[in-house]
């Protein structure tokens, strides 16, 4: 449920902001702002705003696919602290995955940055922390990737984009989502990473 609750609530803020220009660039993320005017809310609400809709689609449909799945685990493993829990990762991964950046640019007025990437990001590797074999589709190839392998693909990609920036994709965010991701739930419940090995290596036959 509180994943359609973020789905709406971002869609919302995003299809304002396409049309109010003024509401855009006081939400985006903007590391010389946040260091010289102490705007420290744009670590947080620059997931809420997109640049188009490809971007926005993209982001919630991740989300979507992979939110409610670690809605349910969390329900599992937490009860009744599990929602607390899961905005509380979704809002710190938003956060976390954005300090890189911030220290990188922090004088660099020009520097700016939107999207729940790195939020989404760190969804979508709780939900390989919980089901490593999951398939996970890549645009057209027909054939699926065992979440895990996919992670580390991900992963490499990421760090590796990050260190050529030749493009305008947050790949900073990207990682250090994703890492987030993983090491939340792991100190809240240290004995989920035995059952990722173990579920790997039966498989696997590691």
């Amino acid at each position: 449920m509180v994943t359609y609750i973020l789905i709406a609530a971002i869609a919302l803020i995003s299809f304002t902001a396409f049309n109010r220009k003024e509401l855009f660039y006081k939400l985006m993320f903007n590391p010389y702002r946040i260091n010289h005017s102490q705007q420290w809310y744009r670590f947080i609400s620059h997931a809420f705003i997109h640049a188009n809709w490809e971007h926005l689609i993209f982001n919630m449909l991740t989300l979507f696919f992979f939110g409610v799945f670690v809605e349910s685990a969390f329900s599992y493993y937490f009860g009744s602290k599990a929602v607390s829990i899961y905005l509380l990762e979704f809002f710190l991964a938003s956060i976390v995955s954005s300090i890189p950046s911030y220290l990188k640019y922090k004088e660099n007025p020009n520097y700016n940055a939107i999207g729940a990437s790195g939020a989404v990001s760190a969804i979508l590797f709780t939900s390989i922390l919980f089901n490593p074999l999951n398939k996970i589709y890549i645009f057209f190839i027909p054939i699926g990737i065992p979440a895990f392998i996919f992670g580390i693909i991900y992963l490499a990609y990421s760090a590796y984009m990050s260190k050529r920036n030749i493009d305008n994709i947050g790949h900073d965010a990207h990682f250090w989502g994703a890492v987030f991701g993983l090491v939340f739930p792991l100190a809240l419940k240290p004995e989920l990473f035995s059952g990722f090995i173990n579920v790997i290596k039966y498989n696997f036959e590691l």
